[in-house]
């Protein structure tokens, strides 16, 4: 007899992923993390941007931008241009990496070691990222690291879902409200506030 997989969802059904919700678990993984994987946790986190978007980035593209710079990126998704904003931490991180590898101009910034000169693949993020969650509560992927950011964006900096929805290029802030998994129990505590 054929056993199920209970570590995948039915077919047919959506695969959800969820954010890293907590700041130490963040510093945690970015402690045990280096080089090319730290760096592309790093903007993931820091930008909330698709992982696909990330990955067709090269060398010749960030290696001269300091921190309040960024770069135009076109979505491989929606066709927009959107930016890879390069603030203190992706800054750390990027020349970090670059000191460390060797790496030309015209080289994908995260290069497959698989030979050639081609990025990562989304699948291989996405395995990448369930192993640097590993011991946390959820579903993890390469996704999560830009749900990451808006979460974070959310409940430890305050941003309103207008300008989250805005940055993810959401028609409205209930699909982001959606996608940043806000549940009842959440909208609900709301209503413990004495006025």
């Amino acid at each position: 007899m054929k056993r199920a997989n209970t570590n995948h969802p039915a077919k047919g059904s959506r695969i959800t992923v969820d954010p890293i919700r907590s700041l130490k678990d963040i510093g945690r993984i970015k402690r045990a993390l280096s080089g090319r994987d730290l760096l592309l946790f790093t903007i993931g986190i820091n930008n909330g941007l698709r992982i696909g978007d990330i990955l067709k980035l090269k060398v010749g593209d960030v290696i001269d931008l300091e921190p309040g710079e960024t770069v135009p990126i076109k979505e491989q998704k929606t066709g927009k241009v959107n930016v890879l904003m390069v603030n203190k931490e992706v800054h750390k991180a990027l020349h970090k990496y670059l000191a460390e590898a060797e790496l030309n101009d015209s080289d994908y910034l995260f290069k497959s070691r698989k030979g050639g000169n081609s990025p990562l693949s989304v699948s291989y993020c996405s395995q990448l990222v369930k192993r640097w969650c590993v011991g946390l509560k959820g579903n993890f992927g390469s996704h999560s690291l830009r749900k990451t950011f808006g979460f974070i964006q959310r409940t430890q900096f305050g941003v309103d879902f207008s300008l989250l929805c805005k940055r993810f290029g959401h028609s409205s802030p209930a699909i982001t409200m959606r996608y940043l998994g806000i549940n009842d129990a959440e909208v609900n505590s709301i209503l413990l506030h004495e006025i």
